[in-house]
Protein backbone atom coordinates (compact mmCIF):
# COMPACT_ATOMS: atom_id res chain seq x y z
CA UNK A 1 0.00 0.00 0.00
CA UNK A 2 1.26 3.63 -0.53
CA UNK A 3 1.96 6.37 2.12
CA UNK A 4 0.90 9.35 1.85
CA UNK A 5 2.13 13.05 3.05
CA UNK A 6 0.12 16.27 2.59
CA UNK A 7 1.07 20.10 3.07
CA UNK A 8 0.60 23.21 1.41
CA UNK A 9 3.35 24.67 -1.45
CA UNK A 10 4.17 28.05 -2.58
CA UNK A 11 5.70 28.39 -5.96
CA UNK A 12 7.35 32.20 -6.01
CA UNK A 13 9.15 32.10 -9.31
CA UNK A 14 7.21 32.60 -12.68
CA UNK A 15 9.30 30.29 -14.47
CA UNK A 16 8.40 26.76 -12.53
CA UNK A 17 5.79 24.13 -13.53
CA UNK A 18 3.97 22.61 -11.23
CA UNK A 19 4.50 19.24 -12.35
CA UNK A 20 7.24 17.95 -14.79
CA UNK A 21 7.30 19.65 -18.06
CA UNK A 22 8.88 18.00 -21.19
CA UNK A 23 8.08 18.70 -24.82
CA UNK A 24 10.24 16.60 -27.13
CA UNK A 25 13.01 15.53 -25.12
CA UNK A 26 13.09 19.17 -23.59
CA UNK A 27 12.38 20.42 -20.26
CA UNK A 28 9.69 23.68 -19.88
CA UNK A 29 10.78 25.68 -17.36
CA UNK A 30 13.76 25.94 -14.59
CA UNK A 31 12.11 23.61 -12.49
CA UNK A 32 8.98 21.61 -10.98
CA UNK A 33 6.84 22.02 -8.03
CA UNK A 34 6.61 17.76 -7.94
CA UNK A 35 10.45 17.02 -8.68
CA UNK A 36 11.45 19.49 -5.43
CA UNK A 37 8.77 18.19 -3.28
CA UNK A 38 8.91 14.48 -3.99
CA UNK A 39 12.45 14.14 -4.89
CA UNK A 40 12.90 15.77 -1.09
CA UNK A 41 10.43 12.94 0.11
CA UNK A 42 11.38 10.03 -1.44
CA UNK A 43 14.88 8.97 -0.10
CA UNK A 44 13.78 9.60 3.25
CA UNK A 45 11.14 6.72 2.94
CA UNK A 46 13.53 4.68 1.18
CA UNK A 47 10.51 4.18 -1.49
CA UNK A 48 10.69 3.78 -5.31
CA UNK A 49 8.62 6.39 -6.94
CA UNK A 50 6.31 8.46 -6.13
CA UNK A 51 3.04 10.44 -7.16
CA UNK A 52 2.18 14.25 -7.29
CA UNK A 53 -1.16 15.65 -6.80
CA UNK A 54 -2.75 19.05 -5.79
CA UNK A 55 -5.57 20.89 -5.47
CA UNK A 56 -5.67 22.46 -8.83
CA UNK A 57 -3.25 24.00 -10.67
CA UNK A 58 -1.30 27.28 -11.94
CA UNK A 59 0.18 28.23 -14.92
CA UNK A 60 4.07 28.58 -15.29
CA UNK A 61 4.23 31.66 -15.59
CA UNK A 62 1.50 32.35 -12.47
CA UNK A 63 2.96 32.63 -8.69
CA UNK A 64 1.91 29.95 -5.71
CA UNK A 65 1.34 32.80 -2.50
CA UNK A 66 -0.65 33.30 -0.12
CA UNK A 67 -1.79 30.50 2.19
CA UNK A 68 -0.10 28.00 -0.29
CA UNK A 69 -1.93 25.28 -2.42
CA UNK A 70 -2.60 22.14 -0.99
CA UNK A 71 -1.32 18.85 -2.08
CA UNK A 72 0.00 15.19 -1.68
CA UNK A 73 2.45 12.85 -2.14
CA UNK A 74 2.10 9.34 -1.90
CA UNK A 75 5.26 7.32 -2.38
CA UNK A 76 4.82 3.36 -3.61
CA UNK A 77 7.21 0.45 -2.12
CA UNK A 78 7.90 3.03 1.15
CA UNK A 79 10.44 1.06 3.30
CA UNK A 80 10.37 4.04 5.57
CA UNK A 81 7.72 6.16 7.05
CA UNK A 82 10.09 9.40 8.04
CA UNK A 83 9.61 11.11 11.54
CA UNK A 84 7.92 14.21 11.96
CA UNK A 85 11.11 15.43 12.83
CA UNK A 86 12.31 14.40 9.26
CA UNK A 87 9.44 16.34 7.72
CA UNK A 88 10.22 19.24 9.44
CA UNK A 89 14.02 19.39 8.05
CA UNK A 90 13.10 18.35 4.68
CA UNK A 91 10.47 21.07 4.92
CA UNK A 92 13.61 23.27 6.38
CA UNK A 93 15.59 22.36 3.49
CA UNK A 94 13.25 23.20 0.70
CA UNK A 95 12.48 26.49 2.27
CA UNK A 96 15.87 28.04 2.85
CA UNK A 97 17.68 26.26 -0.68
CA UNK A 98 19.82 29.22 -2.35
CA UNK A 99 16.84 29.60 -5.39
CA UNK A 100 14.24 29.85 -3.56
CA UNK A 101 11.83 28.60 -6.22
CA UNK A 102 9.57 26.43 -3.96
CA UNK A 103 8.03 26.86 -0.20
CA UNK A 104 6.59 24.16 1.75
CA UNK A 105 4.44 24.36 4.86
CA UNK A 106 2.35 21.59 7.19
CA UNK A 107 4.50 18.75 6.08
CA UNK A 108 3.23 15.81 7.58
CA UNK A 109 2.45 11.71 7.01
CA UNK A 110 -1.39 11.55 6.51
CA UNK A 111 -4.15 8.55 5.26
CA UNK A 112 -5.56 7.99 2.57
CA UNK A 113 -8.74 9.63 3.46
CA UNK A 114 -7.67 13.33 2.03
CA UNK A 115 -7.83 12.27 -0.86
CA UNK A 116 -11.53 12.68 -1.51
CA UNK A 117 -11.30 15.94 0.38
CA UNK A 118 -8.48 17.38 -2.18
CA UNK A 119 -11.13 16.41 -5.27
CA UNK A 120 -12.98 18.14 -3.33
CA UNK A 121 -10.82 21.12 -2.98
CA UNK A 122 -10.09 21.23 -6.62
CA UNK A 123 -13.98 21.27 -7.93
CA UNK A 124 -15.83 22.96 -5.35
CA UNK A 125 -13.50 25.92 -3.40
CA UNK A 126 -13.16 29.31 -4.06
CA UNK A 127 -9.79 30.75 -5.28
CA UNK A 128 -8.12 34.06 -4.69
CA UNK A 129 -6.10 36.07 -6.98
CA UNK A 130 -4.23 39.41 -7.70
CA UNK A 131 -4.03 40.18 -11.63
CA UNK A 132 -1.58 43.15 -13.09
CA UNK A 133 -4.13 44.77 -15.91
CA UNK A 134 -3.48 46.75 -18.12
CA UNK A 135 -6.35 48.58 -20.38
CA UNK A 136 -6.44 51.12 -23.50
CA UNK A 137 -7.70 53.76 -21.93
CA UNK A 138 -6.82 55.52 -18.54
CA UNK A 139 -8.82 54.01 -15.55
CA UNK A 140 -11.56 56.08 -14.19
CA UNK A 141 -12.97 56.30 -10.29
CA UNK A 142 -16.32 55.18 -11.69
CA UNK A 143 -14.44 52.01 -12.98
CA UNK A 144 -13.67 51.04 -9.40
CA UNK A 145 -17.04 51.71 -7.84
CA UNK A 146 -18.54 49.28 -10.85
CA UNK A 147 -15.80 46.60 -10.35
CA UNK A 148 -15.73 46.28 -6.53
CA UNK A 149 -20.19 46.61 -6.45
CA UNK A 150 -19.66 43.19 -9.08
CA UNK A 151 -20.65 40.49 -6.21
CA UNK A 152 -21.48 37.00 -7.12
CA UNK A 153 -21.30 37.81 -10.59
CA UNK A 154 -21.80 34.85 -13.34
CA UNK A 155 -19.64 34.49 -16.17
CA UNK A 156 -19.76 31.82 -19.13
CA UNK A 157 -16.77 30.42 -20.73
CA UNK A 158 -15.93 28.42 -23.55
CA UNK A 159 -12.49 26.42 -22.99
CA UNK A 160 -9.78 29.10 -23.60
CA UNK A 161 -8.18 28.55 -26.91
CA UNK A 162 -4.61 28.13 -25.41
CA UNK A 163 -6.35 24.79 -23.57
CA UNK A 164 -8.20 23.05 -26.55
CA UNK A 165 -5.65 21.03 -27.65
CA UNK A 166 -5.76 19.65 -24.08
CA UNK A 167 -9.54 20.01 -22.77
CA UNK A 168 -12.81 19.40 -24.32
CA UNK A 169 -14.57 22.01 -25.47
CA UNK A 170 -17.31 23.14 -23.16
CA UNK A 171 -19.33 26.31 -22.00
CA UNK A 172 -18.52 26.56 -18.42
CA UNK A 173 -20.73 28.90 -15.87
CA UNK A 174 -18.14 30.11 -13.03
CA UNK A 175 -18.58 32.45 -10.55
CA UNK A 176 -16.81 35.96 -9.39
CA UNK A 177 -17.51 36.39 -5.55
CA UNK A 178 -16.48 39.63 -5.27
CA UNK A 179 -13.55 41.80 -7.33
CA UNK A 180 -11.19 45.00 -5.64
CA UNK A 181 -9.12 47.37 -7.52
CA UNK A 182 -6.16 49.21 -6.59
CA UNK A 183 -4.99 51.59 -8.57
CA UNK A 184 -0.97 51.96 -9.42
CA UNK A 185 0.41 55.72 -8.52
CA UNK A 186 1.66 56.68 -12.26
CA UNK A 187 0.16 55.02 -14.80
CA UNK A 188 -3.59 54.98 -14.82
CA UNK A 189 -3.71 52.71 -17.45
CA UNK A 190 -2.51 49.77 -15.50
CA UNK A 191 -4.40 48.22 -12.02
CA UNK A 192 -3.96 45.10 -9.64
CA UNK A 193 -7.45 43.71 -9.71
CA UNK A 194 -7.99 41.12 -6.42
CA UNK A 195 -10.51 38.43 -7.12
CA UNK A 196 -12.23 36.02 -5.35
CA UNK A 197 -14.12 33.06 -7.68
CA UNK A 198 -15.59 29.45 -7.91
CA UNK A 199 -12.69 27.34 -8.35
CA UNK A 200 -12.02 26.34 -12.08
CA UNK A 201 -12.32 30.03 -12.89
CA UNK A 202 -10.00 30.54 -16.46
CA UNK A 203 -8.44 34.38 -14.80
CA UNK A 204 -6.57 34.91 -17.92
CA UNK A 205 -9.31 34.75 -20.13
CA UNK A 206 -11.54 36.31 -17.53
CA UNK A 207 -9.48 39.27 -18.07
CA UNK A 208 -9.11 39.87 -21.72
CA UNK A 209 -12.31 37.96 -22.99
CA UNK A 210 -10.51 35.37 -25.00
CA UNK A 211 -11.59 36.49 -28.27
CA UNK A 212 -15.02 36.71 -27.03
CA UNK A 213 -15.16 32.97 -25.71
CA UNK A 214 -15.47 34.50 -22.28
CA UNK A 215 -18.22 36.71 -21.34
CA UNK A 216 -18.46 38.91 -19.75
CA UNK A 217 -14.92 40.03 -19.42
CA UNK A 218 -12.97 43.07 -17.83
CA UNK A 219 -12.58 43.98 -21.21
CA UNK A 220 -16.44 43.79 -21.64
CA UNK A 221 -16.97 45.38 -18.48
CA UNK A 222 -15.07 48.39 -19.32
CA UNK A 223 -15.95 48.89 -22.89
CA UNK A 224 -12.05 48.71 -23.59
CA UNK A 225 -9.41 46.73 -24.78
CA UNK A 226 -8.23 44.53 -21.54
CA UNK A 227 -5.02 42.33 -21.12
CA UNK A 228 -3.11 40.80 -17.74
CA UNK A 229 0.43 41.24 -17.62
CA UNK A 230 0.91 39.08 -14.57
CA UNK A 231 -0.77 37.11 -12.30
CA UNK A 232 -0.38 35.69 -8.73
CA UNK A 233 -2.72 32.84 -6.46
CA UNK A 234 -3.33 34.47 -3.03
CA UNK A 235 -5.26 32.02 -1.66
CA UNK A 236 -6.90 28.59 -1.93
CA UNK A 237 -9.84 28.02 0.49
CA UNK A 238 -10.77 24.35 1.11
CA UNK A 239 -12.80 23.14 4.15
CA UNK A 240 -12.12 25.33 7.29
CA UNK A 241 -8.82 26.78 6.01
Amino acid sequence: MPIFFSGRYFKYSRNVSQSRWIIDDERMGEASVEEIIGGSILPACLGDSYKFHAAGREDIDVRMLGSGRPFLIEVQNSRKCPSQQSLTEIEEKINNSEKKLVGVKDLKFIGSECWAMMREGEAEKQKQYAALVWISRPLEEKDCNSISSMIELKILQNTPIRVLHRRSPLERERTIHWMKVEKIKGNAHYFLLHLCTQAGTYIKEFVHGDLGRTTPSMGSILGCRAEIIQLDVTDVKMGDS
